[in-house]
Protein backbone atom coordinates (compact mmCIF):
# COMPACT_ATOMS: atom_id res chain seq x y z
CA UNK A 1 0.00 0.00 0.00
CA UNK A 2 1.59 3.36 -0.62
CA UNK A 3 0.11 6.86 0.77
CA UNK A 4 0.20 9.51 -0.89
CA UNK A 5 -0.10 12.73 0.37
CA UNK A 6 -1.11 16.10 -1.46
CA UNK A 7 -2.19 19.69 -0.51
CA UNK A 8 -5.36 21.29 -0.82
CA UNK A 9 -3.88 22.72 -3.72
CA UNK A 10 -2.64 20.45 -5.43
CA UNK A 11 -5.87 18.21 -5.19
CA UNK A 12 -7.61 20.49 -6.62
CA UNK A 13 -5.02 21.15 -9.54
CA UNK A 14 -4.33 17.24 -10.03
CA UNK A 15 -7.70 15.56 -9.08
CA UNK A 16 -7.16 12.65 -11.75
CA UNK A 17 -4.02 12.27 -10.20
CA UNK A 18 -5.48 12.13 -6.83
CA UNK A 19 -7.87 9.52 -7.76
CA UNK A 20 -5.22 7.12 -9.71
CA UNK A 21 -2.70 7.19 -6.68
CA UNK A 22 -6.06 6.27 -4.30
CA UNK A 23 -6.32 2.87 -6.57
CA UNK A 24 -2.75 2.30 -4.67
CA UNK A 25 -3.34 3.43 -1.37
CA UNK A 26 -4.99 6.45 0.93
CA UNK A 27 -4.06 9.43 -0.44
CA UNK A 28 -4.21 11.90 2.61
CA UNK A 29 -5.11 15.87 1.68
CA UNK A 30 -3.73 18.84 3.79
CA UNK A 31 -4.33 22.11 4.39
CA UNK A 32 -1.48 24.24 5.82
CA UNK A 33 0.59 20.96 6.46
CA UNK A 34 -2.56 19.47 9.11
CA UNK A 35 -4.52 16.30 7.44
CA UNK A 36 -7.80 17.13 6.50
CA UNK A 37 -9.74 14.55 4.40
CA UNK A 38 -8.52 11.36 2.99
CA UNK A 39 -8.81 10.06 -0.32
CA UNK A 40 -9.75 6.02 -0.75
CA UNK A 41 -10.91 3.83 -3.53
CA UNK A 42 -14.02 2.62 -3.31
CA UNK A 43 -13.07 -0.73 -2.69
CA UNK A 44 -10.70 0.05 0.57
CA UNK A 45 -13.79 2.00 1.60
CA UNK A 46 -16.10 -1.26 0.97
CA UNK A 47 -13.17 -3.49 2.67
CA UNK A 48 -13.08 -0.73 6.06
CA UNK A 49 -17.16 -0.53 6.58
CA UNK A 50 -17.90 -3.62 4.94
CA UNK A 51 -17.78 -6.91 7.41
CA UNK A 52 -17.19 -5.95 10.62
CA UNK A 53 -15.18 -8.39 12.02
CA UNK A 54 -16.11 -9.96 15.93
CA UNK A 55 -13.77 -11.00 18.87
CA UNK A 56 -13.93 -14.76 17.46
CA UNK A 57 -12.69 -14.21 14.13
CA UNK A 58 -10.16 -11.48 15.40
CA UNK A 59 -8.60 -14.65 17.51
CA UNK A 60 -8.99 -16.88 14.59
CA UNK A 61 -6.63 -15.02 12.54
CA UNK A 62 -3.52 -17.00 11.22
CA UNK A 63 -0.13 -16.56 12.78
CA UNK A 64 -1.80 -15.55 15.95
CA UNK A 65 -0.04 -18.83 17.48
CA UNK A 66 3.20 -17.55 17.43
CA UNK A 67 2.18 -14.60 19.93
CA UNK A 68 3.43 -15.66 23.58
CA UNK A 69 0.39 -14.64 26.01
CA UNK A 70 1.13 -15.13 29.52
CA UNK A 71 -1.93 -14.35 32.00
CA UNK A 72 -1.33 -14.84 35.56
CA UNK A 73 -4.45 -14.45 37.64
CA UNK A 74 -4.28 -11.60 40.01
CA UNK A 75 -4.38 -12.03 43.90
CA UNK A 76 -5.47 -8.67 44.77
CA UNK A 77 -9.01 -8.06 46.01
CA UNK A 78 -11.39 -5.50 45.08
CA UNK A 79 -10.78 -2.41 46.85
CA UNK A 80 -13.60 0.49 47.46
CA UNK A 81 -13.46 3.66 44.99
CA UNK A 82 -12.06 6.92 47.20
CA UNK A 83 -14.67 9.06 46.63
CA UNK A 84 -13.63 11.78 48.80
Amino acid sequence: MTITTLSSRDFQQNANLAQKASQKGPVFITNRGEPVQVLLSFKDYQAMIGKKRNIVDALAMAGLDDIDFDLTPSRQLPRLADLS
